[in-house]
């Protein structure tokens, strides 16, 4: 059986048959996933959808949701992981991370402050510290990210399918849609306030002796620097589309990389020779469900004009995708399974207790 290490199944582009399309990942030989959250208010369903599906589910607050986020909300975080640190279902905090593909990096060479507060100053019942995250000169408002901002979670990694200035739609859901469970425009996006909310997560997850899973879109340098400083017990880089000496930085750290659909396309050439080239012990496999669509889901702007739908990701795509990093490596698909298995549970550790 295959772990799917990353899905959002609390999507709303699952909100019609959401059961139905985990019950399909299983009948496919999907026998566990990992439903990391990306907000505040989605750990509840989360946690639900877990404990439903007999799967397991992440705790954190997602990169490109920062602009909503509020400084209480790491106080809330504390608290919930407080709540749930013996449910054996919570695997990691995340999904958590740096986007720079969408906000550019930091400008100069200073970092911004973890806060007033160190990580040893929090108080046990998971106090804020004094100053909050950077603020910037004007938050966005929900749900005015079109299609090409491409402002839901995780987005395509920079060797993904579209060449030149197109990126693809998040599944068939609408911006609309997205408005409704708090997407928000790539232009209020915020590097300084990013890091201060990754860097008190990072805290959190040392705090509790848990694994990470990363967002990492051209932030590998940065994502590092803070883990250097900050030891955690490793997690995955998911939807790992660095260096080799970046992975090989990741790796060092005690964290397996992530590869989805995005390795599907001829055209990722980078990431296609990684996925074919770094330690086998250190890859894992998802789908990042319903975005980064594998090749044979993807339509062009072209084609959808024409009326052709946007196909729809879900973890039933995972054996599919396995086959084609099979095939790059060179090596039966059966041993990929017990292998990507076996590295999904050392990176979680939490997933010991699960057959897959």
């Amino acid at each position: 059986m295959w772990i799917d290490t990353h899905c959002h199944l609390d999507a709303p582009e699952f909100d019609a048959d959401r059961d139905a399309v985990r019950q399909q990942a299983a009948q496919a030989g999907v026998g566990h996933v990992v439903i990391p959250a990306v907000a505040r208010a989605h750990w509840p369903q989360v946690i639900a959808l877990a404990e439903r599906h007999g799967d397991s589910y992440a705790l954190g607050i997602h990169p490109l949701y920062t602009p909503a986020a509020q400084e209480s909300d790491i106080a809330a975080l504390h608290a919930m992981l407080a709540e749930h640190r013996h449910d054996p279902r919570l695997v990691a905090v995340g999904e958590i991370g740096l986007d720079f593909f969408a906000a550019g990096p930091p400008q100069g060479k200073e970092q911004p402050p973890l806060g007033a507060a160190s990580h040893t100053q929090w108080a046990s019942v998971g106090g804020m510290p004094a100053a909050g995250p950077p603020q910037g000169k004007e938050q966005p408002s929900g749900g005015a990210a079109s299609h090409t901002q491409w402002a839901s979670v995780g987005g395509m990694p920079a060797a993904g399918p579209p060449q030149g200035k197109e990126q693809p739609p998040r599944g068939a859901a609408s911006h609309t849609q997205r408005a409704s469970v708090g997407a928000l425009p790539v232009h209020g996006l915020d590097a300084a306030r990013q890091t201060w909310f990754y860097e008190q997560q990072i805290a959190l997850a040392r705090e509790f002796d848990l694994p990470v899973i990363l967002h990492v879109r051209k932030s590998s340098d940065q994502l590092l620097k803070v883990l250097r400083a900050t030891p955690v017990v490793g997690g995955i880089a998911h939807a790992f589309n660095g260096s080799a000496q970046q992975a090989q930085a990741f790796i060092d750290l005690g964290f397996k990389l992530g590869f989805g659909g995005a390795v599907t396309y001829d055209r990722a050439l980078k990431l296609r020779a990684l996925a074919a080239t770094l330690p086998l012990d250190s890859l894992v496999l998802e789908t990042d469900a319903p975005d980064i669509p594998p090749h044979w889901l993807y339509t062009t702007a072209e084609q959808r004009a024409a009326g052709q739908p946007q196909g729809r990701n879900t973890s039933a795509e995972l054996p599919r995708i396995a086959a084609v990093v099979a095939q790059l490596r060179g090596m039966a698909l059966q041993d990929l399974q017990a292998a990507t298995t076996a590295n999904a549970r050392a990176a979680l550790r939490g997933l010991k207790g699960f057959a897959a």
